[in-house]
C-alpha cells in the first residue's frame, strides 16, 4: 500500500485557491494540473508500507495526534520545487504565524516517529518539513517562472488545520485516494502549556508580613 499522511483544507480554501488557479491552466496545457479533488497537504511521506503494519501504525498515529493542537494556517503564494526556472512540481505554499508552522514541523515529526516504530518508517524522514498543496507536475523540468509569479499575490482565508488522514495513493491511469482513517487534533495549544507552567503570582499584600500579623489583617490595614 502506497500511504501518507495529510491534512486537507476546508472546501471553502480549496475553492479561493481554484479561482485563482482555474484562468492559467489553458496557458499551460503541457502540465499535469491536479484539481480541488486531489489537493491535500502533506504531513509525512510514507511510501509503499506493508497492510500487516496498519494495525501498528494507526494507534501510534492516533496517538501522534493527541498529542498536538490545531492551528490556524491559509494558502499562499506558489513556488515549486526544485526551482522556478526547472520546474518537476508547482505548489502553494501553506503559512502561518511562528507558533503554527513550528507546530505543523512538530506534527510530521511526531508522526514520522510513531510510523517509524510500526516498522514503516518515512524515507524522507530528517527532510525540513515545507507544508504545501501540489498544483502540477511536469514531465520535464519546465520553467515556471511565469506561473509563480501570476500566484504570488494569492492568499487565501484562514482555516483550522485540526484533522490528520491516513490516505493510500492508488496508482493507475486515474490515480485515486481512499482515506482509511482520520484523528482529531486534541492535544493543548502551546500558549496554554505555557500558561500552566509559569508560577502562580503571589500578591503585593501577601510578600511581606510582620511577626504576629495574619494575612486578612494585613489585607484589612490597622483597626
Amino acid at each position: 500500500m502506497r500511504l501518507f499522511v495529510a491534512f486537507t483544507p476546508p472546501p471553502g480554501a480549496l475553492a479561493e485557491l481554484e479561482a485563482a488557479v482555474a484562468r492559467l491552466r489553458p496557458d499551460w496545457p503541457g502540465l499535469r494540473w491536479t484539481g480541488p479533488d486531489r489537493w491535500h497537504v502533506t504531513v509525512v511521506f510514507l511510501g509503499e508500507v506493508a497492510e500487516s503494519r496498519l494495525g501498528q501504525l494507526t494507534p501510534r498515529l492516533a496517538r501522534a495526534a493527541g498529542r498536538h493542537a490545531p492551528h490556524q494556517v491559509r494558502i499562499g503564494s506558489a513556488g515549486a520545487f526544485p526551482a522556478a526556472r526547472k520546474a518537476r512540481v508547482l505548489w502553494a505554499r501553506i503559512d502561518g504565524g511562528p507558533d503554527a508552522m513550528a507546530g505543523l514541523s512538530a506534527l510530521a515529526d511526531s508522526v514520522s516517529a510513531g510510523a517509524r516504530r510500526a516498522g514503516a518508517p518515512p524515507p524522507d524522514e530528517g527532510r525540513r518539513y515545507r507544508p504545501h498543496l501540489t498544483l502540477a507536475r511536469t514531465r520535464r523540468p519546465e520553467d515556471v517562472g511565469p506561473l509563480v509569479a501570476e500566484l504570488a499575490g494569492f492568499s487565501g482565508s484562514p482555516f483550522a488545520a485540526d484533522r490528520i488522514e491516513l490516505i493510500e495513493s492508488r496508482l493507475g491511469a486515474d490515480q485515486a485516494y481512499a482515506t482509511i482513517a482520520s484523528w482529531p487534533l486534541t492535544g493543548t495549544p502551546a500558549a496554554e502549556r505555557a500558561r500552566r507552567r509559569r508560577p502562580p503570582q503571589r500578591s503585593a499584600s501577601s510578600t511581606f508580613s510582620a511577626p504576629g500579623t495574619s494575612r486578612i489583617d494585613r489585607a484589612a490595614g490597622p483597626m
